[in-house]
């Protein structure tokens, strides 16, 4: 008999005369439900210290709760001669089917010292595929004198040759319908040195003169960025942007005294943590 004969005759031996089958289980009883999963482990360190052993495992390997928070945009604009702060930062906690979404969005008038408006958001985002999430929720609008609720309803996620893609459509507690859709993709020109071309374009269904907006394409916003990561959670980045109102907006925009169109220089640091 070989040596590797001899340990499995031992090795049976052994079993059978503490009442142990082949198969694992004790002889003479169909292991219950909760004991299917037996193993040598919870023989020597108790099946109750396993199963906590094994559900600290599957937490920390895809069910533990995680956060993140990205600046994407913190921003001084030229304006052309009416220079502002912007910054849109979002963030996220939970695990990787369910998560809550956290967006805010704001400009402030330097010239002015004043306040211009912003946004907060309050989504629950709920994985649909392997790269994008279904986001539904609140979005309240901070405005002088003109605060407005809307329910939340989007997707987001990354679209196939890594376009960063956020969509979401708006209605309003007065019924307003409008929508949003961002667009971003990051080309690398080097590990550190990266260029960013971004478009944002918003749509309203109806008119609603009393915040300048009209229906169909209302505005639209076209920027390009070039950052470098002096850390990968530190970018300060240099760039451009155009913005501009569109059909019944932009007829909105000079009936108030205001240009239209808008190209500003950027500069700024993106963050994350």
């Amino acid at each position: 008999m070989t040596p590797s004969r001899k340990l499995l005759a031992i090795a049976l031996t052994v079993g059978l005369s503490m009442g142990i089958s082949p198969s694992g289980h004790a002889q003479g009883a169909e292991p219950s439900a909760p004991n299917r999963g037996w193993s040598m482990a919870d023989q020597y360190w108790g099946a109750e210290e396993m199963a906590k052993s094994r559900a600290a495992i599957q937490k920390e390997h895809g069910g533990m709760k995680a956060y993140y928070v990205q600046a994407d945009r913190f921003e001084y604009r030229t304006g052309e001669g009416d220079p502002h702060l912007l910054w849109d930062v979002q963030g996220w906690y939970g695990g990787d089917k369910d998560k809550l979404w956290i967006k805010i969005e704001g400009k402030y008038a330097i010239e002015g010292d004043a306040f211009e408006g912003a946004e907060v958001q309050a989504l629950w985002s709920h994985a649909i595929s392997r790269y994008f999430d279904a986001q539904a929720g609140v979005r309240h609008d901070f405005a002088p004198g003109d605060d407005r609720t809307f329910g939340v309803l989007g997707v987001q996620g990354l679209a196939p040759y890594w376009f960063e893609v956020d969509a979401a459509a708006f209605i309003s507690d007065d019924g307003d319908v409008s929508a949003r859709v961002e667009i971003e993709y990051e080309l690398l020109l080097t590990q550190r040195l990266i260029l960013q071309p971004r478009t944002e374009l918003n749509f309203a269904i109806q008119d609603v003169p009393e915040s300048g907006i009209g229906s169909g394409l209302s505005s639209a916003e076209v920027g390009l960025r070039l950052r470098y990561e002096i850390k990968r959670e530190f970018a300060p980045y240099v760039g451009v942007s155009l913005e501009r109102a569109v059909g019944e907006t932009a007829d909105f925009a000079r009936a108030d005294g205001e240009d239209p169109s808008a190209v500003s220089f950027v500069a700024g640091l993106r963050l994350w943590f």
